[in-house]
């Protein structure tokens, strides 16, 4: 238990002293975004992503080491070689992903946006390629065979898939299906962290309370975004970026992989399965930002039409940008109670 409090303050800690640094690299060299609804658009740094990645590592290369070190691993029956090849093996997925949406950010390509001075924007990779790219993260943890082949499926029962189909269909559709639903609930300040910290310290303690070692990815990860959103909050001094988005949903799966929690996970991330769903009734195009009016309130884009859980929420009343990241917040704790409503 020392080792992961340990490694949980290196996580928090680099990820709060690296991110002031990176806010004005990413500036100085023009990885920007515009911050689309703030009346001015200011040009922030974006990419964050990279910072809460770099607090991931460190974290879980600190865990790796001092339990090495010490020759015992977070789960006693574990063999040390067993819990070490997996850890490794998420700390692969997360370099790939990372350079996924670093390049996803990084994209030269531009776009005019509808502003009176004519600015424009990064244009991303196209939707349809996204999931392609992040396929490769699924890779090492199909290449350990992470996981069991009996997963627990809410409203559906046990089922057995097999040592074929789990690890060659189920690994890499749960990475790719997680890393790209996180990234289609996004764009307002401090809203993918403020998510990602409700529903990884949930998983984490869900995880500890069952001895998983979902439990030390889990809980590095809500700490490193713990020192980012100082930053990331309203209003945001830094976008997160696709590489923050896709590094929280391949985090979230390979957390529930490899600590074999499949329906706890599916329940506490059901926001961004609705939101998939309800992104689908637009053919994906329809965006989460709201219109925002001269009081600095947002009217939802699509009227009365709901194609996300913003737009949900921007129909109940008029609000702030920040209101609306803080009901969102909300809706994700709910959701996040429920795995812990079946242990009473």
């Amino acid at each position: 238990m020392i080792v992961l409090l340990i490694s949980v303050l290196i996580s928090f800690v680099t990820t709060f002293f690296i991110t002031p640094h990176f806010i004005k690299f990413l500036y100085t060299t023009g990885i920007v975004g515009l911050d689309l609804q703030k009346k001015n658009k200011p040009k922030l740094a974006t990419s964050g992503g990279i910072c809460v990645a770099f607090g991931v590592l460190s974290g879980l290369l600190a865990y790796i080491g001092l339990q090495t070190y010490l020759g015992y691993s977070f789960r006693p029956i574990y063999e040390l070689e067993e819990w070490l090849v997996y850890l490794l093996a998420v700390t692969v997925s997360i370099v790939i992903v990372m350079f996924v949406g670093l390049l996803d950010d990084l994209n030269a390509k531009s776009k005019v946006i509808g502003t009176k001075e004519g600015e424009d924007i990064r244009v991303g990779i196209s939707q349809w390629l996204k999931p392609l790219l992040t396929l490769p993260a699924a890779i090492p943890l199909m290449a350990v065979s992470a996981g069991v082949t009996k997963m627990e499926i809410p409203f559906w029962g046990t089922i057995d898939f097999g040592p074929i189909v789990y690890p060659l269909l189920l690994i890499p559709l749960g990475v790719v299906g997680a890393s790209n639903a996180v990234n289609l609930l996004a764009g307002f300040n401090g809203l993918e962290a403020g998510m990602g910290i409700v529903y990884f310290l949930g998983l984490g303690i869900y995880a500890a309370l069952h001895k998983s070692i979902g439990t030390v990815i889990f809980l590095i990860t809500f700490a490193a975004l713990v020192g980012f959103i100082k930053y990331n909050w309203y209003p945001a001094k830094i976008l997160p970026g696709d590489s923050l988005t896709y590094l929280l949903g391949s985090m979230v799966a390979a957390g529930v992989i490899v600590g074999n929690m499949e329906r706890s996970g599916i329940l506490i991330m059901s926001p961004f399965i609705i939101e998939f769903f309800l992104k689908l009734r637009s053919k994906f195009k329809a965006s989460c930002l709201g219109k925002l009016r001269d009081d600095g309130k947002l009217n939802p884009p699509y009227g009365r039409r709901i194609y996300s859980w913003t737009h949900i929420v921007m129909n109940l009343r008029t609000l702030t940008e920040k209101q609306v990241t803080i009901l969102l917040i909300l809706v994700q704790l709910c959701f996040t109670i429920l795995p812990f409503l079946e242990m009473i």
